[in-house]
């Protein structure tokens, strides 16, 4: 007969097997789970990110996501942000070397990630650590025996190691260093389970054997899928600019989500729901066997996403200004007017009002979108880089999505 201890346990180990692509150290996380529940002490669950860009995005909410239901569950979650280790670069996936950032850039990253963390976790209950505080005291010394405890050979049996290694690629030493930094994290903050992406498989491994140099008992390691990009084609990186970013624009992020293709927007959902939605999974179905309302779902898809970062209102207001920017090809009704003077001719250039609008990010920009035929002024395509507008106000739009009212004065 089943015990409720033996139920509960197979309960959370249900839903910390949920949504991960493996489970490394299940039986005896199963052990130390039940002497934890025993005696109410919670398992301490960390998840560790570079702060190597100042934004998160939908690929980083994956792993937070299943970390908040660690909390849900009554455990400690760690969110740790390694300010130390994003001055080494981590190397996973890496074709080459990354240039290292230097601890301002580093500092500045860092600075916004707590208040996005706090749109997931409830950062009241959890700890927000930086690697910084237990790396930035070791000495040479004790850097040196850290690195003693592996060989280069088990480095060289890691797959973009050695990939690079075969085919001549440079591999600087400071990358060899990176994964027992992270895996010294666990050792200082006795973590019980670890979860990332399956990018980072060899790392979370390293911290287990790490553990048990240490006389720890090792943490399991539970990885995660990692989430494609808007391009359909590699995983959601800042650099490729193929993001959806949780404090983005509640009407951009929506916007975003009903431009991917069907098939990407069944990857979005799994990956994304968290153990939620599941009033969505049977129209989910419909649609990956042919049937369903592709359309419908993917503006429930995109609304979610938009709540879960904003709230319900903000996402009613983007499913509102989705329909009629882009469906019904209207400007926005609270679009501000801009005011700027005409130069001495009477009028203005049109890259520059680009400019002026943040419509683009740069005048180069804006000569490759008129390029593309992206651009319009008060309905009319322009296909001129030198085209002045003259006296008066005008509604320009760029793309689908974007647009700006200017006077001119």
């Amino acid at each position: 007969m089943t015990s409720h201890l033996d139920a509960e346990i197979d309960r959370q180990l249900a839903v910390m097997r949920d949504g991960a692509v493996d489970f490394y150290g299940e039986d005896v996380l199963r052990e130390k789970l039940r002497q934890r529940l025993d005696v109410g002490r919670p398992l301490r669950i960390k998840l560790g990110m570079d702060p190597s860009s100042p934004d998160l995005h939908l690929g980083h909410t994956v792993v937070l996501q299943k970390l908040r239901r660690f909390q849900e569950l009554g455990h400690t979650p760690i969110f740790l942000i390694g300010d130390f280790t994003a001055m080494i670069g981590d190397p996973s996936g890496r074709k080459k070397t990354r240039p290292a950032l230097d601890r301002e850039q580093v500092r500045e990253n860092a600075r916004t990630y707590v208040e996005q963390v706090s749109r997931v976790l409830d950062t009241a209950t959890a700890e927000v650590r930086f690697n910084s505080e237990w790396m930035d005291a070791m000495t040479s010394a004790e850097m040196v025996r850290l690195c003693s405890r592996y060989t280069v050979a088990r480095l060289l049996e890691r797959d973009d190691f050695s990939k690079r290694y075969r085919a001549g690629d440079p591999i600087s030493v400071h990358e060899l260093i990176y994964p027992f930094v992270q895996a010294y994290d666990s050792v200082a903050l006795e973590a019980d389970v670890e979860i990332g992406g399956t990018d980072q498989t060899f790392n979370l491994l390293v911290a287990r054997e790490i553990q048990r140099d240490y006389g720890q008992s090792t943490q399991a390691v539970i990885t995660h899928p990692l989430l494609v990009g808007l391009d359909g084609v590699d995983k959601m990186s800042k650099s490729l600019g193929n993001t959806i970013g949780i404090t983005e624009n509640p009407g951009d992020a929506y916007g975003k989500v009903m431009s991917i293709s069907d098939d990407l927007m069944l990857q979005y959902f799994d990956v994304l729901r968290a153990g939620e939605w599941d009033d969505m999974k049977e129209q989910r179905d419909r649609i990956a066997g042919g049937g369903g309302n592709p359309l419908a779902f993917k503006q429930e898809l995109a609304s979610r996403i938009v709540d879960r970062f904003h709230g319900p209102d903000m996402a009613r207001d983007a499913a509102a200004r989705f329909q009629r920017v882009v469906r019904d090809k209207a400007a926005p009704e609270d679009l501000e007017e801009i005011k700027v003077k005409a130069a001495n001719s009477g009028d203005r250039g049109l890259l520059e009002l680009l400019e002026v609008l943040s419509l683009v990010g740069s005048r180069g920009e804006a000569r490759r979108l008129i390029a593309q035929q992206a651009v319009h002024v008060d309905g009319e395509l322009i296909t001129d880089p030198a085209y002045r507008i003259s006296r008066g106000s005008h509604l320009l739009k760029v793309g689908k999505r974007r647009y700006g009212r200017v006077k001119i004065e």
